[in-house]
């Protein structure tokens, strides 16, 4: 009998080790910088209110392998003119196997991204200094939160859908 849970054990330990990340590849698929009023924009203060916008997909390349893009977007205006509209798209190529759908979903959506997220903070960092701008180093994000923030949304929307469709006309 102790044999039995023992080897129960080792069985989800088993299946444990078959769960399997790996970043195969990280570079970047894009970046912009654009500074539409330029020098103008130079010659007053600089107190500029930034925006900064995010998004990610992933796609599935093959068999365990995905891409993922994390999209990071910076606005910094003065007043109503924009002082610069800079984009990174920051991507990877990960290796992912042995995860259910739903936890697969998770690391797609907030571990790929929170790894992804250091290059692109530098990208947009050198971009913004070479078009001389003031430094822009932007915090730490926690992408786990925004997913789970972004799955609570979606199943409120849903709720909705459900209780009136539940409701006899």
């Amino acid at each position: 009998m102790a044999e039995n849970q023992t080897n129960g054990a080792g069985a989800g330990a088993q299946e444990e080790n078959k769960q399997q990340f790996a970043i195969h590849k990280i570079y970047l698929r894009d970046a912009s910088l654009e500074a539409p009023n330029a020098p103008d924009i130079f010659r007053g203060e600089w107190k500029p209110q930034v925006n900064v916008d995010l998004g990610t997909e992933a796609k599935k390349l093959a068999d365990d392998t995905y891409e993922c893009v994390l999209r990071v977007t910076v606005t910094a205006k003065i007043e109503d003119k924009t002082a610069y509209l800079c984009e990174v798209h920051q991507a990877g190529i990960f290796g992912v196997s042995g995860f259910d759908e739903k936890t697969l979903e998770a690391v797609l959506a907030s571990y790929c991204p929170t790894n992804l997220f250091p290059f692109a903070r530098e990208a947009i960092s050198d971009l913004v200094a070479k078009g001389g701008f003031p430094q822009m180093l932007l915090g730490p994000v926690n992408f786990e939160a925004l997913y789970m923030q972004k799955k609570r949304e979606q199943q409120q929307a849903e709720q909705p859908a459900e209780n009136s469709a539940a409701k006899p006309s």
